[in-house]
């Protein structure tokens, strides 16, 4: 065996990362090192284009740890965290996660320090990148280009200049998004192509590879004209969310200086009419779908997800309603078909309610949740955001006409009510509603799914009483 030019436990190691925002090359290389016993000092971390170590020494392949070696400490918190905080342009980012790594083998409960240095800066860059990501969920405005001779359908082209290494994290949510196009989207980071099929990568590219406009414009910016809200302006938290430096991929924003100057003539008509935040309600349940996939009023719909349309007969009589969409429901596009739909599913057969027949939707119609990893995880709604989406709720059941509304939860019943209410002193009876239909409150099939042992038996049976009387009641109106 060769000897080593400085002593093995002084030896360093220079970790070279294929790319930017490789965090799983980080965390496998990152747990070696910790099992190996490497103190954050003695490494040196490497992205595509850095030079390594100023003194030479490459540390070549990384220690292999000892068979046995303890498992490496990390929590959900640190995970999700460094997940975001890897996609930062900040060359010294992946030592810091590093050395936090390091830390938590002796202090678990670093990560609740919020006095500290590290976890601080962390936090910092985590949060820088999750504005980037949003800023380009929100910025990013696709043009039609003409398509070469033997390329079919159309091609959509947007610019985008991250300030970070999200591109290819969130290439996700606009493949979700914009499923049915064929698109690109090229950034000075890296380019993200779909064909409606496949996702691919590019190299870098520059701003004049984007085409500057096309005819759709105009009547994008006649949209944009006609939804602007006076009465919600605000220029000061409007420039902080949309930063003037986006403004120049954005067709819209040449409308914005007059619009801002006549806002508060506009916001004095609004007024004195008594108008609604939203336009006329749309006239159709396709119209509906198409208006909540673009709807922006709260932060859910800004999220990495999906709007999900209700489901079911135009005229069904009974119009089923839930908090919101799950994981699945998000990413299928279809209301009620995860855990609590299928649960949901085997207690209306069991009551004589068939799903096919029965209108099904959700109080609010995006997935609110909170990333952790790979996964992610369920967030209730608050009050102001169910009560934005009362209008989208509303809209649907003025075109469906139920003759009954079953709420599921206390959220359907906001959505329905708009106010909070107890499900325990309302469930099992009547509300009239003033257009004559009557609500029906009962629990959420996913309160039952948390539930064991006899709490659990209890609740089903309640359940079950309450879809009974809903299925007794339409039998009544049927036969009336």
């Amino acid at each position: 065996m060769m000897a080593l030019p400085y002593p093995e436990t002084e030896r360093c190691f220079t970790v070279r990362l294929p790319e930017s925002d490789d965090f799983d090359g980080w965390r496998e290389a990152a747990r070696a090192l910790v099992q190996s016993d490497v103190p954050p000092e003695r490494v040196v971390w490497v992205e595509p284009g850095g030079s390594g170590d100023l003194f030479g020494q490459d540390g070549g392949d990384l220690p292999s740890p000892p068979s046995d070696a303890r498992p490496v400490r990390a929590n959900r918190r640190f995970l999700s965290l460094a997940s975001d905080a890897a996609l930062h342009s900040d060359i010294q980012r992946f030592a810091l996660l590093y050395r936090l790594l390091w830390r938590l083998q002796e202090r678990p409960r670093l990560m609740e320090d919020k006095t500290d240095p590290d976890v601080r800066r962390a936090e910092e860059l985590a949060k820088n990148v999750r504005r980037d990501s949003h800023k380009m969920h929100a910025f990013v405005r696709f043009r039609l280009v003409e398509s070469d001779e033997d390329e079919a359908g159309e091609h959509y082209i947007a610019w985008f200049e991250p300030e970070h290494h999200i591109v290819r994290a969130n290439a996700g949510f606009f493949m979700r998004r914009f499923a049915n196009m064929k698109w690109s989207i090229l950034t000075p980071r890296g380019c993200l192509h779909w064909d409606g099929e496949t996702m691919s990568e590019g190299p870098p590219a520059q701003r004049f590879d984007a085409p500057s406009g096309d005819p759709t414009e105009d009547l994008w910016r006649k949209y944009y004209a006609s939804i602007f809200n006076p009465a919600r302006l605000k220029v000061g938290a409007m420039l902080r969310e949309m930063p003037r430096k986006y403004w120049k991929n954005m067709p819209e924003t040449a409308l914005i200086p007059e619009l801002v100057a006549g806002a508060q003539k506009r916001e004095s008509q609004m007024v004195a009419a008594g108008a609604l935040e939203f336009d006329e309600r749309p006239e159709t349940l396709p119209a509906i779908e198409e208006a909540i996939r673009r709807c922006r009023q709260c932060p859910i719909g800004k999220l990495d997800n999906r709007a999900v349309m209700g489901e079911g007969p135009r005229d069904a009589a009974l119009m089923i309603v839930g908090e919101q969409p799950g994981d699945q429901e998000d990413q299928s596009g279809r209301p009620f078909i995860g855990p609590a739909g299928q649960l949901l599913d085997r207690h209306l057969e069991r009551a004589g309610i068939v799903r096919e027949t029965s209108y099904l939707t959700n109080a609010v119609k995006h997935f609110k949740f909170e990333p952790r990893g790979k996964r992610r995880l369920h967030r209730s709604p608050t009050a102001k955001e169910i009560d934005t989406c009362r209008w989208w709720l509303e809209s649907e059941r003025a075109l469906v006409q139920p003759q009954l509304v079953l709420a599921l939860g206390a959220s359907a019943a906001r959505g329905m009510l708009g106010r909070t209410v107890s499900i325990s002193k309302v469930r099992g009876e009547p509300i009239a509603l003033e257009d004559g239909s009557e609500l029906w409150i009962t629990a959420h099939p996913s309160y039952l799914l948390r539930l064991d042992g006899e709490a659990r038996e209890k609740q089903a049976a309640l359940f079950d009483a309450d879809l009974a009387a809903v299925r007794e009641r339409l039998d009544e109106l049927a036969g009336a």
